[in-house]
């Protein structure tokens, strides 16, 4: 006997009803619980496409998965077109919706039959016509759709969990001061300090890189939120790579400090994020059991690696391309042979392992040092999953421009590597600089700057 809870009766006037469409479920699984007292649905369509991405090791494919099992578990005895508590019976329901043509504004009349778009657009025009008293809003991380929703008079959002509010506010790592001839010589000669000498009104919430100048001279200084102390930042060398600028010293800095277990690195291209983290993992090689470099694939025509011919190494060396680039560059640093030859060594011999980040999904990773490229590319689940793996004395470097996104769905507020430097700026164990002066070369930043 079906519980009286879930006949498919009108949603609450004064209720929104908010329709999930696919793009949302592939960028969060456990969307649907996110909407507190209001009602959730997703058109019949959505679970059609969900199936076509269950198979697979891609993050998308395991956002599907989760999603199905998650709505067998809410179900159970109970038919998916009846509303069905979310979060017990004070809060939300959920239910699948039919795609119903309504009378007026029929999508696929305006915009064309074949595409699943359009019955999920018109699952949710019937929606609002059978709800009258309750405003329903279409939540898609498809731009176009949310733009087609609202010309056929229908409320469209994108999914606001894990965006940026402020993105000017995103924080930098970074203050520049100006402070006396007398201080900055006072720092430089006792090397720590405590953090009051910069007589700061408020202090960072967590560890803090300060970039300080005088008249006559400039010094750099990490401020550490466990020990209240600032320490003189000095240039160094790592494997024949130096810092050519403030930002880039502060960068090693935290990627040579064993206290910082977590490194996020944004910058435009050519402020050498890459470069510094490679050499850095190099000059640390004997202290971490591997090195490994990973970067989001992002397949033309939507199409995964599997299309490709040849082995994992032959399907993935197309988009690690830069990271072999950076590699010969290091090498090229190097006049001796024997060193050119180490490097070739350490990558022949798997000591640095250029791989796929699908591959590491359930692996725990102990004493690695781990870069990850293009982090602007991934979801916030997916850089949850990453750090999830780390295992005692593992260190993970994010770096990325959130300005220059390659993923459908991702934009700078909403990007994973944006949702880390936001939510993990006071701990202890983490740092983040970001870069802002080009270094490639004076034609690349011509082209930053100009075009």
């Amino acid at each position: 006997m079906r519980n009286n809870t879930t006949k498919n009766i009108q949603a609450p006037a004064g209720k929104k009803i908010f329709v999930l469409d696919t793009s949302v479920i592939l960028y969060d699984h456990n969307a649907f619980r996110n909407f507190q007292e209001h009602d959730v649905t997703i058109p019949i369509q959505v679970l059609e496409e969900l199936d076509n991405f269950k198979t697979g090791n891609d993050t998308r494919n395991f956002e599907a998965r989760n999603f199905i099992r998650l709505i067998e578990e809410i179900s159970r005895q109970h038919l998916l077109t009846d509303w069905l508590p979310v979060n017990g019976r004070s809060q939300g329901r959920f239910k699948v919706i039919l795609d119903h043509k309504p009378p007026e504004n029929n999508a696929e009349t305006i915009f064309g039959s074949g595409k699943f778009d359009h019955r999920i657009l018109n699952a949710a025009l019937s929606l609002q016509l059978e709800n009258p008293g309750s405003k329903v809003v279409l939540v898609s991380k498809d731009i176009c759709l949310r733009l087609k929703a609202k010309a056929l008079n229908l409320h469209a959002e994108d999914y606001e969990t894990g965006k940026i509010k402020d993105l000017e506010k995103l924080y930098t790592g970074k203050t520049m001061l100006h402070v006396s001839d007398s201080l900055l010589t006072k720092f430089n000669r006792q090397r720590t300090v405590p953090v009051d000498i910069l007589k700061q009104q408020t202090l960072p919430p967590g560890n803090h890189f300060y970039i300080l100048n005088s008249k006559k001279q400039a010094s750099y200084g990490f401020y550490s939120v466990q020990t209240k102390a600032l320490r003189l930042i000095e240039n160094q060398s790592v494997f024949n790579i130096s810092p050519r600028n403030a930002e880039q010293a502060c960068a090693l800095d935290a990627l040579m400090n064993p206290e910082i277990s977590l490194v996020t690195i944004q910058g435009n291209a050519g402020t050498g994020k890459t470069l510094l983290a490679l050499a850095s993992a190099l000059e640390q090689r004997k202290d971490y059991r591997q090195i490994y470099v990973t970067r989001p694939i992002v397949p033309l025509s939507n199409k995964d690696i599997g299309y490709l011919p040849g082995d994992v190494k032959s399907k993935i060396d197309p988009y690690m391309a830069p990271i072999w680039d950076n590699l010969r560059f290091i090498q090229e640093q190097f006049a001796d042979k024997k060193m050119q030859n180490k490097i070739d060594e350490l990558v022949n011999t798997d000591k640095i392992a250029i791989t796929p980040l699908a591959f590491i999904r359930g692996r725990t990773l102990t004493k690695i040092f781990f870069i990850v490229d293009e982090a602007q590319n991934l979801t916030p689940h997916e850089v949850k999953t990453i750090i999830s793996r780390a295992g005692e004395n593992t260190k993970i470097i994010f770096t990325g421009d959130i300005y220059q996104i390659d993923t459908p769905y991702l934009d700078a507020e909403s990007n994973g590597l944006s949702y880390l430097i936001d939510k993990a700026k006071s701990h202890p164990r983490y740092a983040h600089i970001t870069l802002q002066r080009g270094e490639r070369s004076e034609l690349a930043n011509l082209a930053t700057e100009l075009l």
